[in-house]
């Protein structure tokens, strides 16, 4: 199949649900609207947050737009999406962005992380975002490694703001007494939930115009139908109606109808 015969076939400008969206491109709705919000006032405290969801919720969509907006003469944004490199591995990430070169013992990292973290804001001014993603996923040292690095100024304002990104089970895990000391610093901690019925509708037609189609293109039934199936799960949202216009093409509909969403749900229970 050809996209670009599917783009001639419905008329678009660019192919629609793409993740390659400009942040002021992105659909408003309320759970989004509403972790931006709070990202947003972590970074202006410099506070610790935690952002949870499921996958495909839309977590790191959000951090995306927080920052979008950030003058980066006044911020350092510091995006961790590799977990699995362990504790060494995060501080030498953290070191080597901050233009340092990482110290080979442990012992010497850790101190040297930190006085870069510091110097970020006394000497340059800037305030320093760190962005830990999938953040379910770091290991007990990890964890208590990452409190530890805003452990400066006697229990006083943290040197950056620390963002955890991460699944439903991430929020579980710090609520356990060995997590006591960097759970009692979170000052923010909000779980993105599923668009509403009217949201995904809302969100299928704004992609839609994004792509030139402004008009009545998924059937209501196919919307409610994909809305059913993804539980208003953005990306899983995205997946069905790229299949279900693909389903609607191959077989040369001008609308994307049920049975075409239907084809698309089919093919993504035998994924």
């Amino acid at each position: 199949m050809s996209i670009d015969r599917l783009r001639s076939h419905y008329g678009f400008s660019r192919m629609p649900f793409g993740k390659d969206l400009a942040p002021g491109m992105l659909h408003a709705h309320d759970a989004h609207a509403q972790a931006v919000a709070r990202i947003q006032w972590c970074i202006s405290e410099q506070a610790i947050g935690v952002i949870s969801g499921e996958c495909g919720a839309g977590k790191t969509v959000a951090a995306r737009a927080a920052v979008a907006g950030l003058d980066a003469s006044r911020h350092t944004v510091l995006y961790l999406g590799t977990p699995g490199v362990g504790l060494r591995g995060i501080y030498g990430l953290i070191v080597t962005r901050l233009g340092g070169t990482p110290r080979f013992h442990h012992a010497a990292l850790i101190p040297q992380a930190q006085e870069l973290l510091a110097a970020e804001a006394s000497e340059r001014g800037k305030r320093v975002l760190l962005i830990c993603d999938e953040a379910h996923l770091l290991d007990a040292e990890s964890l208590e490694g990452i409190r530890c690095l805003s452990n400066l100024g006697m229990d006083q304002t943290a040197p950056f703001c620390l963002l955890l990104l991460g699944q439903p089970t991430l929020r579980h895990r710090l609520r356990q007494g060995a997590f006591a000391a960097l759970d009692q610093r979170i000052a923010v901690r909000y779980t993105i939930g599923g668009l509403t019925p009217a949201e995904t509708t809302s969100y299928v037609q704004h992609h839609l115009a994004l792509a030139g189609r402004s008009d009545t293109l998924f059937s209501d039934d196919a919307v409610a139908l994909i809305h059913e199936v993804s539980r208003g799960l953005p990306r899983q949202v995205n997946n069905l109606a790229i299949s279900a216009l693909i389903a609607a093409f191959a077989a040369n509909k001008a609308i994307v109808d049920e049975s075409a969403a239907r084809a698309a749900v089919a093919e993504s229970s035998t994924e």
